[in-house]
């Protein structure tokens, strides 16, 4: 079980939060407590939080840490929930160098939970949610059957990326009752026109009124579509329209919520480690390392930032960019002047002494997300400092190699890894598709096809909650294809686009 710190962990505990709080950072309450190797991994599996809902697969991602932990292939050294107040998680075997890192890190965290727009709409008592989700969960379990419920939340889980993660921010709908009152309004009927009022009663009788009235009404109902436009939260879709049991709502429900809660990390990633990253970094070297912490610290840090081949490491590219923000802020290496210099040496000495870095890093750090931030503040000199580039396969070679350097492709490359999380936008476009009850689907085309395995599993598990036949709506080769499963069977057709 998690113990509370021991006294010289509270008082560097104490130490480090000062340290954050002269340097402005402003965060929730944050409580750490100790945990064993083996209850870090247990916590880590569960997502950071101590109590999940009943699952087989909390067990197999603990094993997988576990067995990284052992072989010494990972390790974990921090968990951060976003809460009020904040719970992190100290590994009791870290040295005590270690945890004054966490502590540091820690503390950037839950200053960007608390600030940065993306987290404004998130649940702040998620950790007594999540019980609660667990209760609700296993009340199901002891009524319908473990292997029952098990297998919902497991076609359930394959869709939960079928959200609309903007929602919390923006109405895409209108107001339904707002917009039927101005439609009806829009559909008076008035008859034919009369030059006289006294004929009036004559030519356009109530009888024949009435009967316009309910053409123009069965007019609007057959074409009045189903959504009336694509929605983007397709489970939302599901939870309203499809014929669910009430324990499947209400799983459908618990996993939904879960999904929104999460998908603020997945959209701020990079800023966020790199932000916890940079003031673990400054308050580490600038006030609390001693001379003899020195080296480790080095080597722990140095293999945090470290990059594998093939892949993004959100703490190295956040914090360097974040570096790159703030020093172009102080010497002013932005606006329409900077843009405009073509003298490459005069780039290179360029300095204002503006010192507005540390203001501008705050202020980015409470109005961005990841796709703006890599949009607005990736630089062609950052991409060619870092070393950025564009790799693919050479089927001639039979090798990966990098395929370009040139910034616009970089930059798009990493943007469209961003957008959605890298995941195909799908849309409910109609729930009578061909007035039969059926499902269709749209798939957003971005250059991107759908894998046809992955496409052919998600239509599986829709059709087992919508109990009719789904469809999807997508390109191949520039021709639109609708790919459907009836329950039965697969099935593809052309269409014109």
């Amino acid at each position: 079980m998690p113990k509370s710190l021991p006294p010289r962990l509270a008082s560097l505990r104490d130490e480090i939060h000062g340290y954050a709080k002269e340097f402005g950072l402003d965060f929730f309450d944050t409580h750490f407590e100790m945990v064993s190797y083996d209850e870090m991994n247990m916590v880590a599996a569960y997502g950071g939080f101590p109590t999940r809902y009943p699952h087989w697969r909390w067990g197999m991602e603990y094993e997988q840490l576990a067995k990284g932990y052992e072989y010494g292939l990972s390790k974990i050294y921090e968990l951060v929930i976003n809460n009020d107040p904040c719970y992190a998680y100290l590994m009791e075997s870290n040295p005590e160098v270690d945890q004054k890192l966490v502590m540091a890190h820690v503390y950037g965290h839950c200053d960007f939970f608390k600030n940065n727009f993306s987290f404004r709409h998130t649940n702040r008592r998620m950790i007594d949610e999540m019980a609660n989700h667990a209760t609700r969960v296993r009340r199901w379990v002891d009524k319908i059957g473990v292997e029952k419920v098990e297998d919902f939340i497991d076609r359930t889980l394959s869709l939960e990326n079928l959200i609309d993660q903007h929602a919390p921010h923006i109405r895409r709908n209108p107001d339904p009752k707002k917009a039927e009152d101005e439609l009806k309004a829009n559909e008076r009927v008035e008859g034919f026109k009369v030059d006289r009022e006294y004929m009036r009663g004559y030519i356009n009788p109530s009888e024949f009124l009435d009967s316009q009235r309910k053409k123009v009404e069965d007019e609007k109902q057959r074409a009045k579509k189903f959504p009336e436009r694509p929605q983007r939260d397709v489970l939302l879709f599901l939870l309203e329209e499809a014929p669910l049991e009430p324990w499947e709502a209400d799983i459908l429900a618990i996993l939904r919520d879960e999904a929104y809660y999460f998908a603020p990390q997945g959209q701020t990633k990079i800023m966020n480690e790199g932000w916890a990253s940079y003031w673990h970094s400054t308050i580490m070297t600038r006030r609390a390392l001693k001379d003899d912490e020195i080296i480790d610290y080095a080597d722990h840090h140095s293999g945090t930032m470290g990059t594998r081949p093939g892949a993004i490491n959100p703490y190295k590219l956040g914090i360097e960019l974040w570096r790159d923000i703030e020093e172009r802020w102080n010497k002013g290496r932005f606006g329409k002047e900077w843009d405009e210099c073509d003298d490459l040496r005069a780039r290179r000495a360029w300095d204002k002494k503006l010192g507005a870095g540390r203001e501008k890093i705050f202020e980015v750090r409470k109005h961005y997300n990841d796709i703006t931030f890599i949009d607005t503040f990736l630089t062609p000199e950052f991409a060619m400092e870092q070393k950025l580039f564009v790799y693919g396969f050479n089927d001639k070679r039979n090798s990966w190699e990098i395929l370009d350097r040139e910034f616009k492709k970089v930059k798009n490359k990493l943007l469209q890894g961003l957008t959605n999380f890298g995941q195909p936008i799908i849309e409910v476009v109609d729930g009578n598709f061909e007035n039969r009850s059926e499902l269709l689907l749209a798939h957003r085309h971005d250059g991107q096809d759908l894998k046809g395995d992955y496409a052919r599993e998600t239509l599986r598990n829709l059709q087992s909650l919508w109990r009719r036949p789904v469809n999807i709506l997508t390109r191949y080769d520039n021709k639109g294809v609708i790919l459907r499963f009836d329950g039965q069977s697969h099935s593809e057709r052309k269409v014109e686009l």
